[in-house]
């Protein structure tokens, strides 16, 4: 029977993924391997914890003798690998704790791995990346997964560092390796450092919502249930050795998607028309912040044939309605830690 160990499981897509995964297939057992930083949260998982086939083990990608634990413990058959630091503006204030967990954390795992599997070719190591690896995109144009890495920020920088690693154990221990690239991703269960939860959550607060720039950035929005599908459909049916770009082919500038959330909440909350778009505010732009994300999915289409399967309006209409009808969680997750780090990171 298959172990499948899925790092960072108790994080905002991790939680979406293991949900899935242990609901999907009860014949396989997944164990959970998190931390528990700031951004994990295992109420997100209350769902499933009771469930036969899942496991919860806390434990750090940077200490080798917790993995070597669960490794042995549990007799881990293959990984999906998505314990990351992924908040960009955390790595440009400390970019040191980005290298260790999403740098060193990937080497401590495949190590393990060679360590434990006889033949790297029955198993699978799946790693999660992201699409700012690739750098800035101008006005035209998409990333493609032949395109050139171009990081610019230490985050991106330690996931670009980390792909490089998994494609050369591959290359040269004989890994059997997936990576993916997603564009941003949004839904239920994020932790409200991120845009579209920080914004909803100011707008209900009656707090600035605020803008880096001129708010003309543009990304490309993925909800977080479609790429729990496309990680399910990759770790199952990719191909070994390849990598895969995950796009919502949704391109929104940061001011059109927060005024299009104020419109949203001035209609939920019975505001008058505009109220909410009131609050917004634009402060010094962040460094390094790249203009344009905008990812070509037509390989995982056209092999695996996935498409995303709502509109990011739909999607947006589906998060906001999540967020406020759980304001209880949300109060939870706001810890003290937070609001001194959002003080400091939000300043005009």
């Amino acid at each position: 029977m298959k172990t499948i160990l899925i790092t960072g499981g108790a994080g905002f897509i991790g939680s979406h993924v293991v949900r899935r995964m242990v609901n999907r297939y009860p014949n396989f057992n997944f164990v959970n391997f998190d931390k528990l930083t700031y951004a994990g949260n295992l109420e997100t998982l209350a769902d499933v914890e009771t469930k036969s086939n899942y496991t919860f083990v806390k434990g750090d990608i940077c200490n080798v003798e917790d993995i070597n634990d669960v490794f042995s413990t549990y007799k881990i058959t293959d990984v999906i690998h998505l314990a990351a630091e992924s908040h960009v503006d955390r790595s440009i204030s400390g970019p040191m704790e980005f290298v260790l967990s999403n740098v060193v954390g990937t080497v401590n795992l495949m190590n393990v791995c060679k360590a434990h599997w006889t033949d790297l070719s029955n198993h699978i190591f799946y790693h999660i990346s992201t699409d700012e690896v690739y750098g800035s995109l101008g006005q035209e144009g998409l990333f493609e997964e032949t395109t050139a890495y171009d990081p610019r920020s230490p985050y991106s920088a330690s996931k670009a560092s980390s792909d490089h690693f998994v494609r050369a154990y591959h290359h040269t221990y004989g890994l059997n390796i997936r990576i993916s690239n997603c564009s941003n991703n949004y839904g239920s269960h994020q932790f409200p450092e991120k845009l579209i939860p920080l914004m909803i959550h100011n707008a209900v607060e009656g707090k600035d919502l605020p803008i880096y720039g001129d708010g003309l950035n543009v990304r490309d929005w993925l909800w977080v249930e479609d790429h729990a599908s496309a990680i399910d459909l990759i770790f199952h049916e990719g191909r070994n050795g390849e990598t895969y770009n995950i796009g919502g082919l949704n391109e929104w500038t940061n001011i059109d998607l927060v005024k299009r959330l104020a419109t949203i909440i001035d209609q939920r909350l019975g505001r008058a028309e505009g109220e909410t778009a009131k609050q917004i505010k634009f402060i010094k732009d962040r460094a390094g912040h790249d203009r344009r994300y905008a990812i070509d999915a037509s390989k995982l289409e056209a092999e695996l044939n996935w498409k995303p399967s709502i509109t990011f309006e739909e999607g947006l209409d589906k998060t906001v309605d999540w967020y406020l009808n759980n304001q209880q969680w949300v109060k939870n997750v706001v810890s003290g830690e937070y609001q001194t780090y959002y003080e400091n990171q939000y300043k005009s």
